[in-house]
């Protein structure tokens, strides 16, 4: 695969709790020059980023990693990122309360963060992180399913901060859930061209890293 076909592919994360100001500065710088998909931040550098990469694509988590703030305070932050100028919203689903059966209220707090950012800009990107680290075969397909029936655009697979990455695996049951109705975006442990290639021809249509520049590197001109 290309570079300019990879590039396309990669969201280049920090969501680091030492990330300074310069090293948000290098991030974007990163995103600029080898044509990144987009740079995700912690929501405090929304403002920042926004301004440095112009009309590029910004990305920031809610609820990250725990998923387990109040429904509250997670639509109140999407709110709030969407104001300030996110184009892409990476949103935990509450796990522990979806393990303990209750689903209904799971897809509830997913529909109404997720209109709640819709409604102040209506081009936002939704994705709903199901922490597959977490969850048996079986969950995460009803998991994805979940997310499907939320209205989000993409099931993102995990934060990077659980147990364990992403896996092939984990693209092949969220697919079989959802078919091609909506996207998959994957995190976690992809640090190179090869792992990233692997990802896409299975079915990914995003990747989430902090190693996207020595991805690119991998690439063919």
């Amino acid at each position: 695969m290309k570079k300019k076909d990879l590039a396309k592919y990669l969201d280049l994360a920090n969501h680091h709790p030492d990330a300074t100001p310069e090293d948000i500065k290098e991030l974007c710088q990163k995103v600029k020059k080898h044509k990144l998909h987009s740079a995700f931040v912690n929501p405090y550098y929304i403002p920042l980023a926004r301004e440095l990469m112009a009309d590029g694509i910004v990305g920031t988590v809610i609820g990250f990693p725990l998923g387990q703030d109040t429904q509250n305070t997670k639509t109140l932050a999407a709110i709030d990122a969407a104001k300030k100028g996110a184009d892409e919203l990476d949103i935990c689903m509450n796990v522990g309360l979806f393990k303990g059966g209750e689903k209904d209220q799971v897809l509830a707090e997913m529909e109404a963060i997720l209109s709640a950012a819709k409604n102040i800009k209506g081009s936002v990107v939704v994705k709903f992180i199901i922490e597959t680290s977490l969850l048996t075969d079986e969950e995460i397909k009803k998991a994805a399913q979940l997310v499907l029936k939320s209205g989000a655009d993409f099931v993102k697979t995990n934060t990077g901060l659980g147990p364990r990455g992403a896996s092939l695996k984990d693209v092949e049951l969220i697919r079989e859930a959802i078919g091609d109705k909506i996207k998959i975006k994957v995190a976690g442990g992809i640090h190179t061209y090869k792992e990233a290639v692997a990802f896409i021809e299975k079915g990914a249509d995003r990747i989430g890293t902090s190693r996207a520049v020595e991805i690119i590197k991998g690439a063919k001109e």
